[in-house]
């Protein structure tokens, strides 16, 4: 049941929420309308084919218990400040608190003297609008989480922005970081990101819990999108490593225009149940795309992961490898397409899904598959599911490694292909470190 004391999200706690946004009445329609989709729109069901296999429910997954968060106190602000540091000069900081900003680095003053915009979303909504609404919303969401997405569209208070405008190179990655801290609460994570022709840039976004939401329940639904423009380089990497209890639904849509090359690699950690819809349109000739997941599940962990490759240009690629390490009695599902549209001749696409089971009784589905619709392409995905390589294990053992610690080396083995892709060293190491720390009391 939600908490007495504190809004649920109602109709008059929209209007309240709406009344705040006075000043944008483009943005309140925007809101209105996703309101009214959610109210109208059913939960997700087993039903529908885009929630085949889905442990949302037998998860515990109610939307009543939740509500909007409420700002954090002083003490937990200042926390959340110190853990947040898996780069130590980045390119860009902002540091959001149950969806209230508590922290913003800009950019330098060479990068905005070049054109680069990095600010809280509301900032850029209201400085720059045109901009904004030219991509804010603009890809349709095909994955199945319709009315999540729709409560988040219509009550999130703030997020990142980041325009990378023609021919600029940003060296640094910019980062984003957005902490659930009570119980019950819920927390809106919203990033957009647009890079115009042969620019390049690297950005981050880490979801993570405060002490107090450690052991009760919080919800996040997060969206991220990336417009990357003719010839532009993007590599988005995203964490996720809420607590235990949580839910979690991230919304991931991107475009990739003619000759782009855009990589994105997501690390998979937190939540009770946690929901990855990564959908992306290579939408121009020559461009191509790179999606890697690593997910470690553990306990009663279920990691639902949902793909959409859509090739609409051509001559253009697109390769996507997902890994999961499942222990105990944890759940992960793939169910990934790639669809080529008439357009997409000459596409050479790939999609791969590999998982290592550390427990009889951890489960792991794979339903990987493909459209075609252009007869001159070039595509194929596969699964793969087993246990650790017993020669492999007996190879260390004989050396005098403990079996645990052997085992342990093996899964950071399985993992390493994903986080050597990582150009970034201090990054690369401090996300190493967070796959351990999950493991050090496992294995």
């Amino acid at each position: 049941m939600p908490t007495l004391d504190k809004p649920a999200f109602d109709a008059a706690t929209f209007e309240a929420h709406l009344a705040e946004w006075a000043d944008l009445p483009w943005l309140q329609e925007i809101k209105r309308s996703n309101w009214e989709a959610f109210e109208k729109l059913p939960m997700p069901s087993r039903k529908d084919e885009r929630w085949r296999f889905s442990g949302l429910h037998r998860n515990g997954f109610d939307l009543a218990q939740f509500r909007p968060a409420s700002a954090p106190e002083t003490e937990q602000k200042e926390i959340l400040l110190e853990r947040s540091k898996l780069v130590e000069k980045p390119a860009g900081r902002l540091v959001f608190a149950d969806n209230h900003l508590i922290a913003f680095d800009p950019a330098s003053q060479e990068l905005i003297d070049k054109g680069v915009i990095w600010m809280p979303l509301s900032q850029a909504f209201k400085e720059h609008p045109e901009l904004v609404r030219k991509y804010f919303l603009e890809e349709e969401q095909k994955l199945g989480s319709d009315k999540l997405l729709a409560l988040h569209n219509a009550f999130f208070q703030d997020g990142a922005f980041l325009y990378v405008p023609k021919g600029v190179e940003v060296k640094d990655p910019f980062i984003a970081y957005y902490w659930s801290s009570d119980c019950e609460e819920t927390v809106l994570p919203h990033t957009l990101l647009v890079t115009e022709d042969n620019s390049k840039v690297d950005f981050m976004d880490y979801y993570g819990s405060g002490k107090e939401a450690a052991c009760c329940p919080s919800l996040s639904i997060a969206t991220g999108t990336i417009h990357a423009g003719a010839g532009s380089q993007v590599f988005r990497k995203i964490v996720q490593n809420l607590s235990p209890t949580a839910q979690s639904f991230q919304v991931e849509a991107n475009a990739a225009d003619r000759d782009a090359q855009v990589k994105t690699i997501a690390v998979n950690l937190g939540a009770k149940y946690a929901r990855l819809e990564n959908q992306t349109r290579v939408a121009g000739s020559g461009a191509d795309v790179k999606m890697y997941s690593l997910t470690v599940a553990t306990g009663d962990q279920e990691f639902d992961q949902r793909t959409l490759q859509t090739h609409i240009g051509d001559h253009a690629t697109s390769d996507l490898l997902y890994k999961n390490a499942l222990m105990d009695d944890a759940r992960t599902i793939f169910s990934g397409m790639i669809l080529v549209e008439p357009t997409g001749q000459q596409t050479d696409a790939y999609q791969t899904n590999r998982n290592l089971l550390l427990s009889p009784t951890a489960e792991a589905c794979s339903l990987p598959g493909l459209e075609i619709e252009a007869n001159d392409v070039k595509c194929s995905h596969g699964a793969t599911t087993g246990e650790i390589d017993s020669a492999q294990l007996y190879y260390l053992m004989a050396r005098g490694i403990p079996k645990k610690t052997a085992e342990q080396l093996l899964v950071f083995g399985f993992f390493e292909e994903i986080i050597e892709k990582i150009d970034n060293e201090e990054l690369k190491d401090n996300l190493r470190n967070l796959v351990q720390s999950k493991f050090q009391d496992i294995l």
